[in-house]
């Protein structure tokens, strides 16, 4: 990664950073009104781990890694992984997550981080499971010596990531069956949210703000899977010549695109909403913001893939909805 172009480095520095965080990590998603999804249903506590279904081995990253016994003290260094947990009713074993796992709001949230993981930091919490998504600083290897294991849960990259990690998770922490509910009832609201969207006459285009410098995610990446759904074209495609995913754009080849509909990945973290981008040089001219086509999304929602990303589905196809008749 280091040989590679600044603007890419930038960007995938910038992802990373999104994907940590959820966007910043904020308090506010506390208060989401969200109804229906799994992770949004209930405290996810559960009926307790199936026992007799250990020791079970899962893949970690690429790598198999074995529990030995249903875990009872897990640690959660990452705000995907603890929605995942809580949605399959493993929320009862959670002793402890990390500074940005805000999400549900009964989660056992601490000063732990997984940007930095600190070994000992961990350790003090005795766990026996530590679930993460990178193996920052060697912290796989250095658990693993205190007899700890982890599980790690890369970024998803594609729908079928994300429902694969849902069932790592539920054999892991004992909650097979639940996971796999879990991952299936996704699958049906998301196919049934599409199939309920009417399909506007001429392909809608969009930008996706991941900040105010317009960096950006294309089409070949999860969030950029969600837009094509509803057969949205990206404007930042053509853009992307490192093949990072996350091209910056300049504000004259955005407002040259004149997108039909920009959703903002920085609403909460970075304050930006419909009201900030009309402010923007040569923004005014844009259809999207003319024509009420600037979507303020959960900055959380639309940078964790796990339960939630029915939530984002929801949000997105309700713009197509509205983007669509306005279009006639």
């Amino acid at each position: 990664m280091r040989s590679v172009p600044l603007l890419r480095s930038a960007a995938v520095l910038l992802f990373g950073a999104l994907v940590l965080t959820g966007c910043g990590g904020s308090d506010d998603s506390k208060d989401d009104k969200s109804q229906g999804t799994p992770a949004a249903s209930g405290a996810g506590t559960g009926s307790g781990p199936d026992a007799k279904a250990f020791p079970a081995t899962v893949d970690s990253g690429g790598a198999k890694v074995t529990i030995p016994a249903a875990p009872k003290k897990i640690v959660s260094l990452a705000p995907t992984a603890t929605e995942m947990l809580y949605a399959i009713g493993a929320g009862g074993q959670v002793t402890a997550v990390d500074d940005q796992s805000n999400f549900p709001a009964n989660a056992p949230k601490t000063k732990l981080s997984g940007f930095k993981p600190n070994v000992e930091a961990i350790s003090n919490y005795t766990p026996d499971l530590v679930v993460t998504t990178d193996d920052t600083d060697g912290v796989v290897a250095a658990l693993n010596k205190l007899r700890i294991p982890v599980v790690l849960t890369p970024a998803a990259k594609t729908f079928e990531d994300s429902y694969a990690q849902l069932n790592t998770l539920g054999v892991a922490t004992g909650h097979s069956r639940e996971a796999g509910e879990v991952a299936s009832k996704m699958k049906a609201d998301i196919a049934a949210v599409v199939a309920a969207t009417p399909k506007p006459a001429k392909p809608l285009t969009y930008f996706h703000e991941l900040d105010n410098t317009l960096f950006t995610s294309t089409s070949k990446t999860f969030i950029g899977q969600v837009y094509a759904q509803f057969g949205l074209k990206n404007i930042a495609d053509e853009a992307d010549k490192s093949g990072s995913g996350y091209p910056q754009l300049s504000a004259e080849a955005l407002v040259q695109s004149d997108p039909d509909l920009i959703f903002l990945a920085d609403a909460k973290g970075g304050g930006q909403s419909a009201e900030t981008v009309a402010k923007r040089p040569g923004w005014d001219r844009l259809g999207a913001v003319r024509n009420g086509g600037v979507v303020a999304l959960d900055d959380d929602v639309a940078s964790r893939w796990g339960p939630r990303v029915v939530d984002l589905v929801r949000a997105v196809a309700d713009a197509v909805t509205k983007a669509g008749a306005a279009k006639g």
